[in-house]
């Protein structure tokens, strides 16, 4: 497509940002239309109070945001500033929140951003309006600051229509227009509007636009309380009119509170109170008097609590009260990321929405890059449109797990917490054993996971007690975590256990092109024998890791790949051969899978199958067709933990009576159920790779340590272009080994080679085998095995020595027994 036609829905921030974007990579036939005037469309961006932290647990939206202040420092207007570097300051005033902001600190070195904690004095010295005896320190982030998100949207909007692009409002859009399965266009209250491209940034409208052509954006409009008090004294002389802010933004999360200066006044902006959903349907009548349909009338009752510990934190404002107030309205999504990608079913209609004016530059710029050179220069999986599982596009799930997004953030959220809203979606059907064993429950993608088994406490004080390890940790580290997990790992390494592997996302591919197409989108050689299991990877077009996958020929034209989640599905589904000579499937729920692992684990297993299972007869990366006892059952010789074993798959309908099976027959060998904390920390002993937090798309093979799932001479596939014409990686991700038995980190600490921030933690693990934490962590290249390292965890620095890999068991004779 060489000039097409790109409409906008939605002249806000993001979608002003998009049309920049757009532009500058050379597709200036861009139309931006608002149903409102411009640039104060009504929307989120009009009220938007301009808070921009960058700082964020999130490698990808601190980049976002990141690049919108670089962005908008660079932007000018008539009117003043676009950008005010004023800088953050985060003030904490309970234990729990110091330390939280230490955690925050090392965030901020991961991902390359100035920042630092200061004692109350030096808090009070920045933004003297705080009372310092308050507060226990803070974190100070200097080059953030404040947005104006009106002249931001302008000023763009301007350097777009320099380049041709023009905006149009006033105009509604009130259905799309789809022919062949691609948009041609969009119908609005002044006629159709022909278009190759659409894109939906029509914030918390963009739901009901995109539901028009059976597309479900799982986000919730939630209104937020901001107020302005009254001129303040201590503020009197500070500003003038054009400059408007010169004390840092402020947050008191303890209090879900934030605020910002107004010249001689301060904004506030709460969050704790009661959640206020906004039923779309009657938003133009109940916003019917107020200056526009995003601000909602101003609820005094509920902002209550919020002037009474404003006034604690802030004395200056006990001479004030609050002279005007709004419920703002913000959308909020079930894991509080934004939503970009382009509808799977009909080509050329994209959203880009949940986009706070904090990242929308950012976001605008990977949706360009996406739409124009057909993938985009971040990793994007946290906020791409298809990352929701089925149960997560419901109006229930929606609804309520967007509202706990709202309650909680700026909340103190552990790593391993899981949300409480909706559980027990989706089960194995082992999981009424499990909780007769004790199970403590994980969930991820819907499912209950279990994290280690009450049953195996006194196996725990059993090798305590003949003098296993079991350091003491932290009680932040021991959140959500129990020394349990130590003994399930140990005795895998041991004896023998059992995982429920039946989460693992698993599909069928068949047909006779089945093995042209997953020849065609992964690296690894799949043309082998029937049998044959295979570690492979897909790429995207700029080499990047975009999954990891496990593929048994299970027939001359039958596959069954084990994936990551339902974005592999779309990927898949998006490069089906329009001959049906593909079918592919997603067989996840209606099988099952246990994991049978450890050096007992052919002893178990022998007994219950009439076929060989010996190394000679079944060797590594082997897959069987069998029955165990009566059961049906498909094996895969591998091994996630690095163990002898299989994975053991049926139909969900024999669920039940194979964990039974194998549960009796393991009687003997005093096989345990394991749970996901140990499978972790033994997959990481033995160098195996999680995607999503230990690689992804801005990774390639080779910077990973996964080359030899790439064979460049079996003809092209996906990304094989990228990866000839790329230069060697400037960063490698590394097994390191901490020193001290009691170090623990949990992943994306900074970690630091000769006293300079180096690299970051991906994901870590307590080795019951080496009785030290092993984490892996992206560092320079050139610092390589037997280097000392320091990882910071909560302000301490630890020290680590980069290990070869795997740490354990290099010769890999424990599997291939």
């Amino acid at each position: 497509m060489a000039h097409p036609k790109i409409i906008v829905i939605g002249a806000g921030i993001v979608g002003a940002s998009l049309a920049d974007e757009i532009t500058a990579r050379g597709w200036t036939d861009v139309t931006v239309l608002d149903r409102g005037p411009l640039f104060a469309t009504g929307g989120s961006t009009s009220h938007a109070p301009g808070l921009v932290f960058r700082t964020n647990p999130s490698k990808t939206m601190t980049e976002f945001a990141r690049y919108t202040t670089e962005k908008f420092r660079a932007l000018d207007h008539p009117d003043g500033w676009v950008f005010n570097p004023v800088g953050g300051l985060e003030v904490a005033t309970t234990p729990q929140r110091w330390r939280d902001l230490h955690r925050k600190a090392g965030w901020a070195q991961s991902w390359g951003i100035e920042g630092r904690l200061l004692d109350p004095a030096a808090c009070a010295a920045l933004h003297p309006l705080l009372d310092p005896d308050r507060i226990l320190g803070g974190f100070h982030t200097p080059a953030d600051g404040l947005a104006k998100a009106l002249r931001a949207a302008e000023a763009q909007a301007r350097i777009a229509e320099a380049r041709g692009a023009r905006f149009r409002a006033h105009t509604e859009v009130i259905g799309i227009v789809a022919h062949g399965g691609h948009v041609v266009g969009v119908e609005t209250t002044g006629g159709v509007i022909a278009a190759d491209i659409v894109v939906c940034a029509a914030g918390f409208w963009g739901a009901a636009v995109a539901k028009q052509v059976g597309l479900v954006l799982p986000l919730l409009p939630m209104a937020h309380q901001y107020a302005r008090t009254g001129p303040l004294a201590a503020l009197t002389g500070r500003n003038t009119e054009r400059d408007e802010a010169g004390l840092p933004i402020l947050r008191h999360q303890d209090q879900d509170l934030y605020f910002r200066e107004h010249v001689d006044r301060l904004g506030i902006g709460y969050y704790g109170h009661t959640p206020m959903p906004v039923d779309m349907s009657t938003l133009a009548s109940d916003t019917a008097g107020a200056p526009m349909p995003s601000m909602l009338p101003f609820t005094d009752d509920d902002f209550a609590p919020a002037w009474q510990e404003s006034t604690a934190l802030l004395p200056a404002l006990g001479d004030s009260k609050v002279e005007e107030g709004f419920n703002g309205i913000f959308s909020f999504t079930p894991d509080g990321f934004s939503i970009v990608g382009e509808h799977r079913d009909l080509a050329g209609f994209w959203v880009a929405e949940a986009v706070w004016v904090t990242h929308s530059a950012g976001v605008a710029k990977a949706t360009a890059e996406w739409i124009v050179h057909g993938s985009p220069g971040i990793d994007m999986h946290e906020c791409d449109l298809y990352r929701f599982e089925d149960v997560g596009r419901s109006d229930r799930f929606i609804r309520e797990t967007s509202t706990q997004a709202f309650v909680e953030v700026y909340d103190i959220i552990h790593p391993h917490q899981f949300r409480t809203a909706l559980r027990g979606l989706r089960t194995s059907p082992f999981h009424a054993r499990q909780r007769d064993l004790g199970a403590y429950f994980f969930e991820a993608g819907g499912w209950e996971r279990p994290a280690w088994f009450d049953a195996n406490a006194g196996l725990a004080h059993r090798l305590r007690e003949q003098g296993v390890p079991f350091p003491e940790r932290d009680d932040w580290s021991g959140r959500f975590w129990s020394p349990i997990s130590i003994a399930e790992a140990y005795w895998t390494r041991q004896r023998v256990a059992m995982y429920d592997m039946t989460p693992l996302t698993r599909y069928e591919v068949a047909g006779p092109g089945a093995l042209a197409l997953l020849q065609r989108l992964t690296t690894n050689n799949l043309d082998k024998s029937v049998g044959s299991v295979t570690y492979t990877l897909l790429l995207d077009e700029n080499g990047g890791i975009r999954s990891d996958l496990t593929v048994a020929r299970l027939g001359p034209e039958r596959f069954q790949v084990g994936a990551n989640g339902p974005l592999d599905f779309d990927w898949f589904t998006r490069r089906l051969d329009s001959a049906g000579q593909v079918t592919l499937r997603d067989i996840t729920g209606g099988t099952c899978c246990i994991g049978v692992w450890g050096p007992r684990a052919r002893d178990l297993v022998q007994p219950l199958c009439s076929d060989d299972l010996s190394h000679g007869a079944f060797k590594f990366f082997r897959a069987l067709r069998t029955h165990l006892g009566a059961l049906p059952v498909t094996m895969l010789r591998v091994s996630y933990v690095g163990e002898l074993g299989w994975e053991i798959y049926t139909s969900a309908e024999y669920g039940g009576a194979l964990w039974d099976l194998l549960w009796e027959a393991g009687r003997e060998h005093e096989v345990i159920a394991a749970g996901r904390i140990a499978f972790n920390s033994l997959r990481i002993e033995k160098g195996y790779r999680g995607w999503g937090t230990d690689m992804t798309t801005e990774h390639t093979p080779e910077a990973a340590g996964l080359g030899f799932a790439v064979r460049m001479g079996k003809g092209d596939f996906v990304g094989k272009s990228a990866l000839e014409a790329a230069g060697p990686p400037a960063k490698l991700l590394r097994s390191i080994v901490f020193d001290s038995p009691s170090a623990i980190v949990l992943g994306k600490e900074p970690v630091y080679v000769g006293g300079m921030c180096a690299g970051y933690v991906t994901s870590a693990g307590y080795s019951a085998t080496v009785g030290r934490c092993i984490a892996y962590a992206w560092l320079p290249a050139a610092v390589g095995p037997g280097d000392t390292v320091e990882a910071e965890y909560l302000g301490a620095r630890l020290s680590a020595i980069v290990h070869s890999e795997p740490v354990v068991d290099p010769e890999m004779s424990r599997i291939r027994r």
